[in-house]
């Protein structure tokens, strides 16, 4: 099966952002590289729950 070049949007350089729909594309909105590295107080504090759930349920299995 062959596909038309008229399908893929060339401004899309991804080729899998490439094949979609524009539909899909219309809520897509580049992030800055920045913010992708930027630690939260979320980020933290799910680090340190997962931490202590894991510390938690290996004593557990210890003990």
């Amino acid at each position: 099966m062959r596909r038309s070049l008229v399908l893929t949007d060339e401004s899309a350089r991804h080729w899998f952002r490439a094949s979609l729909p524009p539909h899909v594309k219309r809520d897509l909105f580049p992030i800055p590289a920045e913010d992708l590295w930027r630690l939260t107080l979320a980020d933290v504090r799910g680090f340190a729950s997962v931490y202590v759930a894991a510390t938690a349920a290996i004593l557990t299995f210890i003990i």
